[in-house]
């Protein structure tokens, strides 16, 4: 592991310097003797120590398993890794599924049963995400699960995976899959982000899911009570629709549901999801489209919900947690968004149900994932070959 400082600002600045990768691989690695630390002064007065547990090749999502401290995390071209961050030794996962690997496709996102949770890893079932080919230059999305068993501290294996969800149709194109995984407090019930596939229309048809929020069973099943129930098919499955590329969905403190999703040209959105809810797009969006045709605003449209707070500029979220821990206690309840474009950390207060921009601290490199640590500390994946899994913690 490295260490080094990072800088917290609210200014749009560049991250100055910072220590060299440190290498990764399949074999198990050791701790190495932490490098020289770099300190930026910051208006914000609050510094963020940073240690660099290693590189990956364009991680996608990580999750630790319950009860662990240990940290999954996906690579898009199909590749799981982990990482033990007590000590930084690291291991592969065999096993995993056929990605249709392409644009914005491949390995995606990766959860476990908060239920399972084990000091040990052991068995414990595994979810999974990931684009998939069909016929006639086709693709989408699909849920697959299966059992982890770990039986050395360098390797494990997924056993019994087997598909439990799919985008339908599929379509051409290799974008907006979104696939992200969120599961009801009471664990009863799993939630799946289903992009529009850049078709845009079909978010607004809900004989299909692409564009929509689903609520299934944790077979896959189609859950009973969801609002098109009565519709049977696909209709049945869907729990909100009108959503553009939704890379972040996650329940809050109190339980309820918010997606985090990417805009046109500008309106990048957070929202807090409703049953049955309609989020308007393509009929409305915060931005236009990317050849400046204009889009109708959120605000010229009654009937579909308005989102919580939107971004133009974009900040090209990655994904977000809700912070729970202690560490950061000026954040505790608030969402942090992992922010691609510009590359920062977007700290942003709820109240109720609306929610604003509250703090935001540039990063080097674009952030496409991040994860809250048993102890409180944040994890944050770099964008891209070469990203850097990054443990932050208060200076």
């Amino acid at each position: 592991m490295r260490q080094f400082v990072l800088a917290a600002t609210l200014s749009p600045m560049a991250l100055l310097a910072s220590c060299g990768n440190a290498a990764s691989g399949d074999s198990a690695q050791t701790q190495s003797t932490p490098m020289p630390s770099e300190t930026i002064s910051v208006s914000s007065g609050q510094d963020l120590n940073a240690q660099d547990y290693g590189t990956f090749d364009e991680p996608w999502a990580a999750e630790f398993a319950p009860g662990t401290d240990t940290l999954f995390i996906t690579e898009r071209g199909g590749t799981i890794k982990f990482v033990d961050t007590a000590n930084g030794t690291q291991g592969t996962v065999t096993g995993g599924p056929e990605v249709d690997y392409g644009g914005q496709g491949g390995l995606g996102d990766i959860a476990f049963l908060p239920s399972e949770s084990s000091s040990s890893l052991d068995r414990r079932t595994i979810y999974l995400s990931w684009a998939e080919a069909g016929e006639g230059d086709t693709r989408g999305a699909v849920v697959g699960r299966g059992t982890l068993e770990c039986a050395q501290t360098n390797a494990c294996a997924i056993e019994g995976l087997e598909v439990i969800w799919r985008q339908a149709p599929k379509v051409t194109g290799r974008g907006h899959y979104s696939h992200r995984l969120a599961f009801s407090p009471d664990e009863r019930y799993l939630f799946v982000a289903s992009g529009d596939r850049q078709k845009m229309q079909p978010a607004q048809d809900t004989s299909n899911n692409l564009g929509s929020i689903v609520r299934l069973n944790l077979d896959g099943s189609t859950a009973a009570g969801n609002p098109l129930a009565g519709e049977g098919g696909i209709s049945a499955q869907l729990w909100s629709w009108g959503h553009r590329n939704i890379l972040g969905l996650q329940f809050d403190g109190q339980g309820r549901l918010w997606d985090l999703e990417h805009g046109p040209a500008g309106g990048d959105e957070l929202n807090l999801v409703q049953s049955g809810g309609n989020y308007g797009w393509p009929e409305v969006s915060g931005g236009d489209h990317y050849d400046g045709k204009p889009i109708p605003r959120n605000s010229t449209r009654d009937d579909f919900i308005k989102p919580a707070v939107n971004w133009t500029p974009v900040i090209a979220p990655g994904d977000f947690i809700f912070y729970s821990g202690d560490q950061f206690a000026g954040w505790k309840g608030a969402a942090v968004i992992a922010a691609m474009k510009p590359s920062a950390l977007v700290v942003v207060t709820i109240d109720g149900e609306s929610a604003r921009e509250t703090q935001r601290i540039p990063f080097e490199k674009r952030l496409r994932e991040i994860v809250q640590g048993p102890d409180g500390a944040i994890w944050v994946l770099e964008d891209k070959e070469g990203g850097r899994l990054l443990k932050l913690t208060p200076g």
